[in-house]
């Protein structure tokens, strides 16, 4: 325990939840939700005010009320502006609600009185900021999300470094796989410190789907009624702007041209200059463009397509939790676990590799069924779940949440020891070179850093008791 509580004392410890964006909101919804449900903490939600509308209704969807609003917007929206509005406002806030005064408050922790620790999700600028706020008040940093890196701080901007700085704050990270853990390890972060959650954007789809919401697009419902396939596409990164969202189209066109029995939806971004380059789809009658979805709209056609093509970072991992195979158009990913389990292919931009890899998956129900069938390394729909169990274990003590899958890869332990890794599943190994367990289809459960997890208790000294 951090504090010495008798029986039939306890108050729910506060926890803020910092959240500027939508696709924060929407990858945070369970995990509010599963504190909420918990006896031991009581959530404070904090919406930036940036995305204010679309945070709130994706809050509402869930009945979750966004206790304060910080209203960082207005006519300058530049980086630095966003950084200095986000800290003045949220440290006002913490410091007026609160009573923060720079110093480490255990036992108003302890009675209920002060926030425990703020989470902040991912890589947004206004996770930075709370972030940094957060530590020049002595509260702990908790990342969601920890450990993504595509080893260019320029790409994507700002995201990528906000991720890095994040990680030189944070006392608890949230990795949702082994690899993120193995990124954070490199720049040593001790591993003491990591836990591996799983995504809550897989725990957030599953919440979503589940809501079988009404689409508001009489189009798209009409194709989500037939008995047609349905191919989803959506493109906006600003690294393709241009040629590169071009390209994208041109290999779309030629996929419907050759596919007429086919239905390929494209929700589009609401920027004009990403919409144009679909305006040369507009003559094909098995295409549709759409406005942009609800996020509980999105989830239900993505369980409803055959197959998805995007730029996207969170479809990645989102689509093969509903058995769908995702053809990424980019040159280059952080979720290189989907890449090696095969639930993603890299396809870039260039419209012929666009076509040939999607006809190849409408055309071979062996290759489809290949990436459809492969296991999601990304969540099981469990990580709120785990993060709460974590965080519970950081204030009461007692037994060590179990992580999401062990931290050893296939793929590297094969290429290390100099074999190589089948291309399809009929191409298996030697079967002396293959595991007792993996002969029967069944998953090696080996977790290396059990014996650290048996030593995680120390997170709470360095932490709070001291």
């Amino acid at each position: 325990m951090i504090g010495d509580q008798q029986a039939g004392e306890h108050r729910p410890v506060k926890i803020l939840v910092v959240a500027g964006t939508r696709p924060e909101a929407i990858k945070l919804v369970p995990m509010i939700l599963a504190l909420k449900a918990s006896e031991i903490f009581d959530p404070q939600v904090v919406s930036t005010g940036q995305h204010h509308e679309m945070v709130e209704e994706v809050f509402g969807l869930a009945g979750i009320e966004i206790d304060f609003n910080l209203w960082v917007g207005g006519a300058r929206n530049e980086l630095n502006d966003r950084v200095r509005e986000v800290m003045a406002r949220l440290d006002d806030f913490i410091r007026v609600e609160y009573g923060a005064d720079g110093t480490v408050k255990q036992e108003e922790v302890v009675a209920g009185n002060y926030p425990i620790a703020i989470l902040v999700h991912g890589d947004t600028t206004s996770a930075f900021a709370a972030a940094l706020t957060a530590f020049h008040l002595r509260i702990p940093v908790v990342h969601v999300e920890a450990g993504l890196r595509t080893g260019s701080n320029l790409t994507p901007f700002p995201e990528e470094l906000n991720r890095e700085l994040i990680t030189c704050i944070a006392a608890f990270h949230l990795a949702p796989t082994s690899h993120n853990l193995q990124n954070l390890i490199k720049e040593n972060v001790p591993v003491e410190q990591i836990f591996i959650t799983g995504n809550t954007g897989i725990d957030a789809l599953e919440w979503a789907a589940g809501l079988n919401v009404e689409f508001s697009d009489p189009a798209v419902a009409e194709i989500a009624a037939s008995d047609r396939r349905v191919v989803t596409i959506t493109a906006h990164r600003r690294e393709n702007w241009g040629a590169g969202l071009q390209g994208i189209a041109g290999g779309i066109r030629m996929l419907a041209v050759d596919h007429p029995e086919d239905r390929f939806v494209i929700p589009q971004h609401p920027n004009p200059d990403v919409r144009r380059a679909w305006e040369k789809l507009n003559d094909l009658p098995n295409v549709c463009l759409t406005d942009a979805h609800s996020y509980p709209e999105f989830a239900r056609l993505m369980a409803r397509s055959y197959m998805v093509i995007t730029d996207s970072g969170g479809i990645q991992e989102e689509a093969p939790s509903l058995n769908k195979p995702v053809l990424v158009c980019r040159d280059s990913t952080e979720r290189l676990e989907g890449v090696d389990a095969g639930t993603l292919r890299l396809v870039g931009t260039d419209p012929s590799r666009i076509h040939a890899e999607a006809a190849r998956l409408l055309d071979d129900e062996r290759a489809y069924q290949e990436m459809a069938e492969a296991d999601n390394p990304y969540g099981d729909g469990r990580a709120s779940e785990r993060i709460v169990a974590a965080l519970t274990n950081l204030y009461k003590g007692g037994p060590m949440p179990d992580p999401f899958h062990s931290s050893f890869s296939r793929v590297a332990v094969i290429e290390a020891s100099g074999y190589q890794v089948p291309a399809t599943s009929a191409e298996r190994l030697d079967p002396a070179l293959v595991p007792e367990s993996e002969r029967h289809k069944e998953e090696a459960v080996v977790d290396p850093i059990e014996q650290v997890w048996m030593e995680f208790g120390a997170i709470t000294d360095r932490w709070l008791r001291h």
